[in-house]
C-alpha cells in the first residue's frame, strides 16, 4: 500500500475543519459508513488523532495528521 499523500495536499489549509479532514483523508474512497463524523471520532477515541479545539470547534492540524499517517503507518508495517 503506498503511503504518498495527495498531490496537492499542501491546497488543503493549516488547520482543516472535520469536513476537510475527511477528504484529506480520503475516507468516502476507503469506508462504506455514511456518517463520516463517527469515523473521526473513533479515530481520536481509539488511534489517537490530533485535533485542537477553537471556539468549540475542532481542527486538525494538517501537518500533524500527517505525522499521524506516518506513524499509524509504521505500526501497521510493524505487525
Amino acid at each position: 500500500m503506498s503511503t504518498e499523500f495527495h498531490n496537492n495536499a499542501e491546497s488543503f489549509p493549516e488547520l482543516m475543519t472535520e469536513t476537510e479532514l475527511v477528504e484529506f483523508l480520503r475516507l468516502p474512497a476507503v469506508s462504506k459508513s455514511g456518517d463520516y463524523s463517527n469515523v473521526v471520532a473513533n479515530l481520536k477515541r481509539m488511534r489517537d488523532l490530533p485535533c485542537i479545539h477553537i471556539c468549540r470547534q475542532a481542527l486538525y492540524p494538517r501537518e500533524s495528521i500527517r505525522r499521524w499517517i506516518a506513524e499509524q503507518t509504521e505500526k501497521e508495517n510493524g505487525r
